[in-house]
Order: C-alpha cells, then sequence, then structure tokens
C-alpha cells in the first residue's frame, strides 16, 4: 500500500481562482453574478469511447482531431464553458466520463459599470484594466480550486481516488471593495442610454456627500472578448464619463457663478436683436431667426439661453473672474476620481494669456471657446450649486471589507470647502430651476417628483459628418428641486440640441429614481 502510495501522480487543472468581488453601497454584487457551467471531459474514462467524444464536440465547438488526440495521450480533464441547454443535452446522453461544474460567470455583456470594473486577463486572470487592475492584490487572495487526476506509476487511475476536486489552501481571506456606485440606479441610466442607441455618458453624484451613485460610458464591451473591440472605430472601450469635452451653454453657469460673487444684486437688462456684434465677428442667439429675444432679463436669459445677454454680462464682467470661476468649481483640475487612482481628463480652462481681446471673451462666455469639462466635472459643479455653494471631495470607491461586510479599510477621501456663497448658489439654483419650468429644458420637468433644476447646452465642435456640423448635447441639472439629493450631467455625441436629446433622459432618470425611493 506504501508502494503504491508513493507511486502516486497528481495532474491537476485550475478550475477556479476566488476572487473578492465588487459590490455596490447596498452590498449588492457587481461581479460573479450569473451561474455558469463547466463540462469537464475526462479522459482516462473516455478512451473507449471515441463516437461520444465526437458528438461532443460537435455540441460544445472543440476541434474533434485535436481533442480525440488529448484524450489518447492524457489524462488531464478538459474544461469547457457551456449553457444550460448544452448541459441538458450531454446529461441526457449518459455518456460515462463526463460531469458538470457549477460556478459564477465574473462578468457577461450585461455587466453593470463595465468602464469603472474594468477587466481581466483571459489567461491568469489578472485585472489589467481599471478597479480590476487597480485592486489586483486586494481582490486575488490566492485561494484556488482545482480539478486533479491522481494516477499509479503506469499512469492508471488510481482505485477510488481518479479524478477529484481540491481545495486551495483558504488560509488568506475572501476581501471586497465596496463602491458608492447604486446597483438599481447604474441599472437606470445604462438601460436610459442602451433602449435609445446613444453614444454619450451619463453620471449621477449624490448633491451631499459627493459621492458618484452612478456612472456610465456608452457604448460599452463584453468584458470577456475585449480582443473584438481594439479597432472598433465607435470606441467602445473608451471611458467618456471621464472625457474631456466642449460645454455649449452649461458654461453660462458659470458666468452666473463669477457674477453673482462680485454682484450679489446684480440683474441688468441688455437688449438682443438676436446677435451681437463684437468687434469684426457676430454672434447669433438662438432666437435669430425670430428677430431676438428684445429686451431681457436675467430670469428669462438663462431660462432661453439668450446668447447676446451672456455675452453683454461676459463683457462687463471681463475675462479673470469668469476664468478663475472655473478653476474655483474645478475645470481644469482632475477630480478626486485621480486621487483613487481612475484615469480622467483634467479638462482645459483657456489661460488668461489667451484671452486677447472682447471677441475671445465672448467666446468663452457661451462655452464655444477654449474650454473642456468631463461629465464628471460637470456633475460636481450642478452638486456644488444644489449644496448651496459647498463643494465635497468625489469618490467611487468606499472601502475594503470582509465576506462580513465589515469594513476592512477605508478608501474614502472626505473633504469639504464652501466656494460659491449661499446668496450665489440660492440664485443660481431658481434661475436653473425657471430653465426646466419655462425654458430650453422643459422636457426635463419633474414636477410630479419635487421639481428640478438644470440647464441645456449644445455644442459645437468644429467637425463634420457628410456635411453637417456636429454638434454636442448635453444637460446638466439636480433633483427634487427643493432638497436636492442627486446632480446628473448627460453627454450625448452629436445630439444636436440639449434640451431635446439630453432633457428628456434627465426626466426619465430622475422619475425613476424618485418613484423607487432610491
Amino acid at each position: 500500500m506504501a508502494k503504491e502510495a508513493s507511486a502516486q501522480r497528481s495532474s491537476n487543472v485550475n478550475i477556479e481562482s476566488a476572487r473578492g468581488d465588487f459590490i455596490d453601497r447596498n452590498g449588492i454584487r457587481l461581479t460573479n453574478r450569473t451561474p455558469g457551467i463547466t463540462l469537464v471531459l475526462k479522459p482516462a474514462l473516455l478512451r473507449d469511447q471515441m463516437s461520444s467524444v465526437e458528438q461532443i464536440c460537435r455540441f460544445v465547438g472543440l476541434d474533434v482531431e485535436k481533442t480525440k488526440e488529448k484524450i489518447q495521450r492524457y489524462n488531464t480533464p478538459i474544461l469547457v464553458e457551456i449553457d444550460k441547454e448544452t448541459k441538458s443535452i450531454l446529461a441526457n446522453m449518459n455518456i460515462e466520463g463526463i460531469s458538470f461544474l457549477n460556478s459564477l460567470n465574473r462578468y457577461n455583456t450585461d455587466t453593470k459599470a463595465k468602464h469603472l470594473l474594468g477587466y481581466l486577463n483571459k489567461v491568469d486572470k489578472i485585472g489589467i484594466n481599471g478597479l480590476e487592475k487597480l485592486y489586483e492584490k486586494t481582490l486575488n487572495y490566492g485561494h484556488e480550486d482545482s480539478l486533479a487526476v491522481i494516477t499509479d506509476s503506469n499512469n492508471e487511475l488510481l482505485n477510488g481516488l481518479g479524478y477529484r476536486i481540491i481545495k486551495g489552501d483558504d488560509k488568506t481571506k475572501k476581501l471586497d471593495i465596496r463602491l458608492t456606485i447604486d446597483y438599481h440606479i447604474q441599472a437606470t441610466i445604462e438601460e436610459a442610454l442602451d433602449k435609445r442607441g446613444l453614444t454619450g455618458a451619463i453620471v449621477v453624484e449624490n448633491v451631499n456627500n459627493g459621492d458618484i451613485v452612478a456612472m456610465c460610458s456608452k457604448p460599452d464591451f463584453d468584458p470577456n472578448d475585449i480582443e473584438k473591440y481594439l479597432s472598433n472605430n465607435k470606441r467602445p472601450l473608451f471611458n467618456r464619463a471621464v472625457a474631456q469635452y466642449n460645454l455649449g451653454s452649461v458654461f453660462k453657469l458659470i458666468d452666473l457663478a463669477a457674477m453673482f460673487e462680485k454682484n450679489p444684486n446684480f440683474d441688468m437688462i441688455y437688449n438682443c436683436p438676436g446677435y451681437i456684434q463684437v468687434g469684426d465677428k457676430e454672434f447669433k442667439c438662438s432666437s435669430y431667426e425670430k428677430g431676438g429675444h428684445g429686451t431681457i432679463e436675467i430670469n428669462s436669459a438663462l431660462a432661453l439661453s439668450c446668447n447676446s445677454y451672456f455675452i453683454n454680462m461676459a463683457l462687463d464682467l471681463g475675462a479673470d473672474p469668469i476664468l478663475s470661476m472655473c478653476n474655483t468649481l474645478g475645470l481644469g483640475n482632475n477630480t478626486g476620481l485621480s486621487l483613487q487612482g481612475i484615469d480622467e481628463a483634467k479638462g482645459f480652462v483657456s489661460p488668461l494669456s489667451d484671452i486677447k481681446n472682447p471677441g475671445d471673451i465672448a467666446n468663452v462666455s457661451i462655452g464655444q471657446g477654449q474650454i473642456l469639462a468631463t461629465p464628471v466635472q460637470i456633475a460636481d459643479l450642478v452638486a456644488t450649486i444644489a449644496n448651496g455653494g459647498i463643494k465635497n471631495n468625489i469618490n467611487v470607491v468606499d472601502c475594503v471589507v470582509n465576506k462580513e461586510g465589515n469594513k476592512v479599510r477605508d478608501l474614502k477621501e472626505i473633504s469639504q470647502k464652501r466656494v460659491l456663497s449661499e446668496v450665489t448658489a440660492k440664485r443660481l439654483k431658481r434661475l436653473m430651476e425657471g430653465v426646466v419650468s419655462i425654458g430650453t429644458g422643459k422636457q426635463a420637468n419633474l414636477d410630479g417628483y419635487g421639481g428640478a433644476g438644470g440647464k441645456t447646452g449644445s455644442a459645437e465642435t468644429g467637425q463634420y459628418i457628410d456635411g453637417e456640423k456636429i454638434i454636442q448635447a448635453w444637460f446638466a441639472g439636480y433633483f427634487p428641486a427643493n432638497a436636492p439629493k442627486y446632480s446628473v450631467a448627460i453627454f450625448i455625441e452629436d445630439g444636436k440640441s440639449g434640451g431635446t436629446a439630453a432633457a428628456p433622459i434627465f426626466a426619465e432618470i430622475g422619475a425613476e429614481i424618485m418613484s423607487k425611493g432610491l
């Protein structure tokens, strides 16, 4: 017996590398949600059943000749991922030498927040992108189960041993990463873009603490088949939520913030004939075809997004306060996402030295100059206004937790700073609520759920497709109006108009979140 034991040989194939999960703020798993089935072919028991082997190969897509050769030469089990239907067919064939393992697929096409989570290397299951890469050492805790075949010195199966599962060393305990993401809100924003087939991004931020509760970029990808997306001209692997874009009229919120901080009682009236001449350049207003807005005051100016009004106001104010306000509200700077190791664009704010004449001020004031920002930055800008002028540090990663859900290590960077006066924030909110109630953002209306405030944007890019201008569409807002809970930035590539492409999505998302009490 001792002699037999000493002659044992073990050939193992890994069946599962246990890995910590990403979980949402309520403990709902974002990874390992989908049941998987693995077919196990046991060569030592299949060598006399080659007709059955051929049938199996055809069902599961294996190369018949290569599989038959492996079965003849080796005892190492062959593993193949299959679906429920295939398992049912194979199980009914009653073939000795096959079995099935139940497992969980870490990712599938329905996985939420793919751009944030990232993906694994196919070969060794190591994180190579996104949070999977950033937290590889925490998530990969070394526990591996394997399927072994035990043979004697003649390579024959040992009686009573044969094929068996070997449990890995479980000395190191599984750890999960809790995010600030809310699974249900994440699902809501992804569905909103998916069902419309739109390219763009949505970010939802908790107004009161700076937590990102949802962020998505579309189109997205299958994390299990990254190679097929590498040369896709729609760039599904590109995370638009943290990329920088022209802002269009969303920038007018910054103009107003700068003016109110300098002059809290500002209430000028300007004339809008449908355009404004600045030097040798004519800047058109959306009212150009109708002959202008005429005499217009500040409430109507933001509600109707009057270019003439804001250019006049910016020329009176000057470039310096406007550019300074960009910095104050986070444009041109990394957000808290960078502190958590997440790649993001900084955006761009023209230096004062580049603003050489009144025409440059005019261009910047309506968001058509060299000003770029990310959807994350714009969600945070709106959150700061909705929060009464208090700017929170942004977080999307919360902490490391053990299998009981208890916090092991905190990963959040918490800070608050007043950047706008309460008076400024209150005036901005009142004007933004006018945009939704009587202005360009009517399609963002949430009157049945406490109301909302926001601003539309339609940004010219200077690019063309088939002779037509590419115009990026924005809507940035908050809800509910009286006690803001969430800010939302919606960016639609080539959406033409923020009021028609992005505002209805805001209304849909807001209604869904409020109706479910999320």
